[in-house]
């Protein structure tokens, strides 16, 4: 059992060396980004080989990593990596230190540039050294951070070292807790690891702090408008002339020539209409490419120093008085499916070609409407931005025990929020800012006040989109108070699937009925429904193919009885590891996996995808525009 603090690094050779040929081997160069990727110029990929070690005993440190270069006792791997994607023991799931090494010789060797790696996603806690010295560290496990490299050699090989540590607190988003006799608990399963892309980034002279496209889009036939916004910081060791200009659609945009001394950072913004829109919707996802550049001066002439390039969709998200979630002015009825990272023999360590695949199956089934517990990645967002999938973009905030959400605990939740808003707030598919998952549902002081920090954290930076929140559905919840500062509710249904307060389906439809009259001006959309399937059976049996059909067609029956409601999302896609002991209320559990979706971890259909898929094609989920 983890106690409550990771233990301090032990300064120890971590291996028998060999060669400095042996290393050098393994050294590939960083591959270039291509600049049509939204994010910032200059981005190189450092895919290709690397080096694991899972080391139980720790008994290592980056320090050390110049004098004593080794292979022996690594693993060859490719990150994204999930050092423990088949190991489905308690060990496993609580999880402990790995390794990572990567050599790299950087793509250009002049002196005047910066560099800085960016991870898009360690779990849980990292600690980062180049060259035998310490970069940094980081604690989160689905939001990305970038940390500056010091030290390095221009012309050279140069050695990144990342230790990795899963092991989670009862303060972790998500948190790790244990019973009495030291089982863990989780809501999924706990894979550690470099888990999505790691990426170099040049730095010369002028930095994108931040880069915004807004647009506004008040009905389909209104007069269309975008705010740009550019934050620029002035990372050299002088005073400069900086000028920004953009290109909206291949329209120029001239944001304007400013000075900033050293360390400094200026805001810049303009708004521009928009002739001829094309809006951005789930039938029709156009995206306009927006270009943001930086010029710097250079012996009395500018010069390009940095380039941000963004795919903006054209489109609104609002929630109407009358309790209607709205997009482009329009109120919704949408159809949709939760996701988890989790594939057989990776975890959540995908490629491109595993996002898209998913996108390709979230769309096949009819959806328009994806969920997950946690941001899912710059890639994924972008691929549904092209997909015209709208997503439910939340933290993982995750059934907190309120005992330990502390003042620093809620502080470090909404930080969460913060970064999670930073990295996508340019992505049109984002609908829902939700700022977690199932905290407790009378809703005591301590829940009341991260409520309403983290919305008013939410709203500082984007006002343009409403902040929600996943919360347990039963008769008892429905009229809690210390919900005001959000603008959506989501509703995790599992009315006839859980005993207790949830065993009558037939308890459902008022269910709902009272939290519309209890909070009528709130958008309502159910975020969670589904029940465990693993088997055939009698359709009165719970944890049969036949019961989770039968389930599926009357809860759907009652939401389209609800036309208030603003929309549904069925609890999961597909299958996904929890942890180990974990039934789900199936009197025959397949531990670990949680088996409410339709598709199967292996990838199979159940029988339910296809009522699933009919009744979702078969609703209007976003209004035809009409004059």
């Amino acid at each position: 059992m983890l106690g409550r603090s990771v233990p301090v690094l032990v300064v120890t050779a971590l291996v028998a060396m060999v060669a400095t040929a042996a290393a050098a081997a393994h050294t590939t160069a960083p591959t270039p980004v291509s600049p049509t990727t939204d994010g910032a110029g200059g981005r190189y990929l450092l895919g290709g080989p690397w080096l694991l070690r899972v080391d139980r005993r720790d008994r290592g440190a980056g320090q050390h990593w110049e004098r004593r270069r080794s292979t022996r006792g690594w693993t060859p791997v490719t990150v994204p990596n999930a050092w423990n994607a088949n190991d489905r023991t308690a060990s496993g799931f609580i999880g402990g230190p790995a390794w990572y090494r990567r050599d790299f010789r950087l793509p250009s060797r002049a002196r005047a540039l910066q560099w800085r790696v960016r991870f898009d996603s360690v779990n849980y806690r990292a600690t980062v050294w180049l060259n035998g010295r310490l970069v940094g560290r980081h604690a989160g496990g689905f939001i990305a951070f970038t940390l500056p490299l010091s030290g390095l050699r221009r012309g050279g090989v140069n050695h990144l070292v990342v230790r990795t540590d899963n092991r989670r607190l009862p303060t972790d988003f998500p948190p790790t807790t244990y019973t009495q006799t030291d089982e863990p608990r989780g809501g999924w399963w706990n894979y550690g690891g470099i888990v999505r892309e790691v990426y170099l980034e040049r730095v010369d002279r002028i930095d994108f702090e931040r880069v915004v496209v807004r647009p506004s889009v008040p009905c389909p036939t209104c007069a269309v408008s975008a705010r740009l916004i550019a934050v620029v910081r002035n990372v050299s060791g002088r005073r400069q002339r900086v000028r920004v200009r953009a290109s909206f659609g291949g329209f120029p945009v001239r944001m304007g020539t400013v000075a900033i001394g050293p360390g400094g950072r200026r805001t810049l913004t303009r708004r521009i209409p928009i002739s001829g829109p094309r809006l951005w919707t789930p039938a029709t996802p156009y995206l306009y490419p927006v270009t943001f550049t930086a010029s710097a001066s250079t012996r009395g002439a500018l010069r390009r120093a940095a380039r941000f390039e963004v795919h903006t969709g054209l489109r609104s998200v609002g929630v109407r008085a009358d309790g209607r979630l709205l997009l482009n002015g329009l109120p919704v009825n949408l159809r949709g499916v939760a996701v988890h990272e989790d594939l057989p023999g990776k975890g959540p360590a995908w490629t491109d070609a595993d996002r898209l695949q998913t996108i390709q199956q979230i769309k096949d089934s009819g959806s328009t409407l994806v969920r997950s517990h946690y941001p899912l990645s710059p890639a994924f967002h972008a691929m549904a931005d092209r997909a015209g999938l709208l997503v439910w973009s939340e933290v993982p905030v995750y059934r907190m025990n309120t005992g330990y959400l502390y003042a620093s605990t809620r502080r470090a939740a909404v930080d969460e929020v913060r970064r999670n808003i930073l990295d996508n707030e340019n992505h049109p598919s984002v609908i829902v800012w939700s700022i977690g998952n199932e905290l407790k549902d009378s809703v005591p002081p301590r829940v009341r006040q991260y409520i309403a920090a983290a919305a008013r954290a939410a709203k500082g930076l984007d006002p343009t989109r409403p902040v929600g929140m996943a919360i347990e559905g039963h008769p008892l919840s429905a009229c809690r108070v210390g919900y005001g500062p959000l603008q959506v509710l989501g509703l995790n249904d599992y009315f006839g699937w859980y005993d207790g307060e949830v065993a009558n389906r037939e308890d459902l439809s008022p269910y709902l009925d009272k939290m519309r009259a209890c909070h009528p001006r709130k958008a309502l959309l159910v975020t969670e429904f589904g029940a465990e399937a693993n088997r055939s059976g009698a359709p009165t049996e719970k944890g049969t193919y036949e019961f989770q059909q039968d389930l599926l067609g009357y809860h759907l029956g009652v939401f389209a009885s609800k036309p208030w409601l603003s929309g549904a999302v069925w609890f999961t896609l597909r299958e996904f590891l929890v942890r180990p002991g974990w039934d789900g209320g199936n009197p025959i559990p397949q531990p670990p996996f949680h088996q409410k979706a339709v598709i199967s971890y292996d990838g199979v259909a159940k029988p339910a995808y296809f009522d699933l898929q009919a009744a979702y094609r078969a609703t209007q989920q976003y209004p035809s525009p009409t004059p």
